[in-house]
């Protein structure tokens, strides 16, 4: 099996496992697109909202992260959840073998300490899936879902051009931002927006999302190893901020 079913596998599973467990399971899922009809009659009593951009200023960013000129936040969550990985063949490992990131499952949460929005990963369907590999309308992209009117954006994440003399992408490790042993900081660009069954529009107008102040999330370093370890999943628990720009 390769590394891209393994990898649409995991997915599939961990969909089906939270439609289940719907009922008990509000911090930790991942949501096919049949659910969101469900979500909207689930969610229907209305939520606080995040913090809008005049209550937190953005903290400062490697300039590889900066957004644009002429996006603003307008509003922030801090995000608790884990990192799910999956093992599976690597022609970049030494050993022939690496965790790779399936989907993270994480709530976002505003300053009062109440769920705004869920983040995980889902088929984009404003993107043709071009992977043979993996059965999805769509391509498979990091989404973000509102919590009271189910609106949903999906993003991507520029990777550093090799072309490019000194380009380092979307993506910061630098140890001068970025805690030792946590996920990198990012810069995700929307490719894909849309409302919620009943018109919920509070995401649909987002252009980029930051994932700042990172706290763990990466990779173990064992069970990962050999062709008897393939299919193994890891769930590293992690924290972080996410900032939501627009251009409106």
């Amino acid at each position: 099996m390769s590394a891209s079913q393994l990898v649409h596998k995991a997915r599939k599973e961990n969909r089906m496992k939270n439609c289940n467990a719907l009922s008990n399971r509000t911090t930790r899922r991942i949501l096919p697109i049949a659910c969101a009809t469900a979500l909207a009659v689930a969610f229907t009593v209305s939520l606080p909202q995040p913090a809008h951009a005049d209550q937190f200023k953005p903290p400062r960013v490697p300039s590889n992260i900066q957004v644009p000129a002429g996006n603003t936040a307008f509003l922030e969550g801090h995000g608790v959840g884990t990192q799910n990985y999956v093992c599976a063949p690597s022609a970049s490992s030494s050993s022939g073998f690496a965790y790779v990131l399936f989907t993270p499952e994480a709530t976002l949460f505003n300053e009062d300490d109440e769920q705004v929005i869920t983040h995980f990963f889902s088929p984009n369907p404003f993107e043709v899936n071009t992977n043979p590999a993996v059965v999805a309308d769509g391509t498979i992209r990091v989404t973000w879902r509102h919590s009271r009117d189910t609106s949903t954006v999906w993003g991507k994440v520029r990777p550093r051009d090799p072309s490019i003399p000194g380009d380092l992408g979307d993506s910061s490790s630098d140890p001068a931002f970025v805690a030792k042993g946590a996920i990198a900081w990012l810069k995700v660009t929307v490719v894909g927006a849309q409302d919620g069954p009943t018109g919920g529009d509070t995401l649909t107008k987002t252009t980029f999302i930051q994932r700042v102040n990172t706290s763990k999330g990466v990779a173990p370093s064992t069970g990962c190893a050999s062709f008897s370890d393939v299919g193994n999943q890891a769930f590293a628990p992690y924290t972080a901020d996410y900032i939501f720009y627009t251009d409106r």
